[in-house]
């Protein structure tokens, strides 16, 4: 049974390792194109290796949400070849039943799993922030739309909303604005600085500020002050941390900064449904690979006639890419209906998991 593991994963393995290389360089190529027009424009002049440097960094992010489709295609080119060729039949009467076949499987799907979660949650985050540091040299910076990350923050007596247009590549906050607002919810002063950076000691330091205070103790003495700043030190536990992920997409940062950012927003009072959709995406998205591979198992129980298996593997692609639309419909509607995150997140990989386990009953048990 050990050389049947072995034939199998040895298949299965260089299968996936072929989809998934097509893949990647079919998307390389695609977003090679795409940065083409960029090159020779920005502050100091984008060349084609930093072109070819971050469309190459932007692989890790690929190989994270393409790797259950590749396995599902990887695996069911395999088992249909085996069936095709009648090895499958032969290993069926060396002892090698359903249910072996599927912890089989099942053992290669976790491996798969454990390498879709170190991709999504090591080296996407990482190399996707290096790709937006190497983009900054083109624009100057870091930003999200036109307004940039907004940030909220709780002190003893006040309450802070902050927004922060963008970052510096070298990790320097771009035109950021303080609005002071005392327990009533009234606001008490707006604070406005060009730049910003961070200090050890757990404030902002902010460069060229400008302060308005806004005094209403009574109805004839209300007044607006303004204050200049050569720097102005401003306590706060906002971290570079959560800037940075403020300013990224919530599917491009790593579980722990997710739940982090997601306890933040709780403790401030901000709504947090759809970073905990992306925080439950993460935990349920690479067990989608166990799911894939038993979907897979039903092929090697089928009869092929010469050539029929090409129509099989596009199937299994048609399927993969159902899969990834369902999962991205499911997190846009759970965040519009106010769905439970984690249910949200779950229900793709139920559905197929269903589907999956109704199609290996009824083809390989019952028949």
């Amino acid at each position: 049974m050990r050389t049947i593991r072995r034939l199998i994963y040895k298949e299965v393995l260089a299968s996936v390792l072929f989809v998934t290389v097509g893949f990647l360089a079919l998307f390389f190529f695609f977003d090679f194109v795409d940065e083409l027009p960029n090159v020779g424009k920005g502050v100091t002049g984008y060349r084609l290796t930093q072109a070819l440097a971050h469309v190459t960094l932007m692989l890790p992010s690929h190989l994270y949400e393409l790797l259950p489709i590749a396995v599902l295609i990887g695996t069911i080119f395999v088992m249909a070849r085996l069936a095709q060729s009648s090895e499958y039949t032969i290993l069926r009467t060396s002892g090698l039943g359903p249910w072996r076949a599927l912890r089989t499987l099942l053992a290669l799907g976790l491996a798969f799993s454990a390498l879709t979660f170190a991709a999504g949650d090591y080296l996407a985050p990482a190399a996707d922030r290096a790709a937006q540091l190497l983009k900054a040299r083109l624009q100057g910076r870091i930003s999200i739309g036109q307004t940039g990350a907004w940030l909220k923050e709780r002190q003893p007596h006040h309450t802070y909303n902050v927004n922060v247009k963008a970052l510096t590549p070298e990790g320097d906050m771009q035109d950021v604005r303080i609005f002071e607002a005392d327990s009533r919810g009234f606001l008490v002063s707006i604070t406005q600085a060009p730049k910003a950076g961070f200090t050890d000691a757990g404030a902002w330091l902010l460069e060229n500020a400008e302060r308005s205070e806004f005094s209403t103790s009574g109805a004839t003495s209300a007044r607006v002050e303004r204050l200049k700043f050569t720097r102005l030190r401003w306590p706060t536990e906002i971290t570079p941390e959560m800037v940075s992920v403020a300013l990224l997409k919530p599917d491009r940062m790593s579980t722990i900064d997710l739940f982090q950012y997601i306890q933040h927003l709780e403790a401030n009072g901000q709504t947090s449904q759809r970073y905990e959709i992306e925080f439950w995406r993460k935990v349920f998205y690479p067990l989608s690979c166990i799911v894939m591979v038993v979907l897979a198992l039903p092929f090697a129980y089928l009869h092929f006639r010469a050539g029929g298996i090409t129509s099989y593997v596009f199937g299994g692609v048609l399927i993969g890419i159902s899969f990834f639309l369902l999962n991205n419909v499911f997190g846009y509607i759970g965040n519009l209906q106010n769905w439970r995150p984690w249910l949200t997140a779950a229900a793709p990989g139920l559905i197929y998991s269903m589907f999956s386990l109704g199609a290996f009953g009824w083809l390989v048990l019952r028949r």
